[in-house]
C-alpha cells in the first residue's frame, strides 16, 4: 500500500465505520411496503429486459449495498491490521484522534501541540504503517 493510500484511509476511516455499522443494522429490517404480486397479477406477462418486480429491484439495490459495506470493511481492516505497529505514545494518541475522525488542528488543541508538530507525528505514523 503506498503513503498516500494510506492517508485517504485514515481520513476515511472514521465515516467508513460509521457507513458500515449504519448499513447493517439498516439493511437487516425488512423491507415494509414491498411484497410480490400474487392471484392473476402473478400469471400476467412480465415485461422483457426490466425487472418491474419492486421486490427483486429491493434485493439488487440491497446487494450493491452490501457489495459497498464489503469493500469499505476492506479498506478498515487495511488500518486496522497495521496499528499494532505504532508504539510511540504520541503516535498512539494522534492516530487514535486520526480514527475518530478529528482534524489536525483539533488534535494539536488538545494534546497542546501545534497543528504542523501533528502534521510531523501523522506523517511518521504513516511511513510506519507503510514500511
Amino acid at each position: 500500500m503506498e503513503k498516500e493510500q494510506l492517508e485517504q484511509l485514515l481520513k476515511d476511516y472514521s465515516w467508513m465505520i460509521n457507513s458500515v455499522r449504519m448499513n447493517r443494522e439498516s439493511l437487516n429490517d425488512i423491507a415494509e411496503g414491498l411484497t410480490a404480486a400474487y392471484g392473476t397479477e402473478a400469471a400476467m406477462p412480465k415485461a422483457v429486459g426490466a425487472h418491474s418486480d419492486p421486490v427483486f429491484r429491493e434485493y439488487i439495490r440491497r446487494e450493491k449495498r452490501w457489495k459497498r459495506i464489503s469493500h469499505y470493511e476492506k479498506k478498515i481492516m487495511a488500518v486496522q491490521e497495521r496499528i499494532c505497529i505504532i508504539t510511540d505514545d504520541r503516535e498512539v494518541e494522534v492516530l487514535h484522534w486520526l480514527l475518530e475522525g478529528k482534524s489536525m488542528r483539533w488534535i494539536g488543541r488538545h494534546m497542546g501541540l501545534s497543528h504542523t508538530n501533528i502534521q510531523r507525528i501523522k506523517d511518521s505514523i504513516v511511513s510506519k504503517m507503510v514500511g
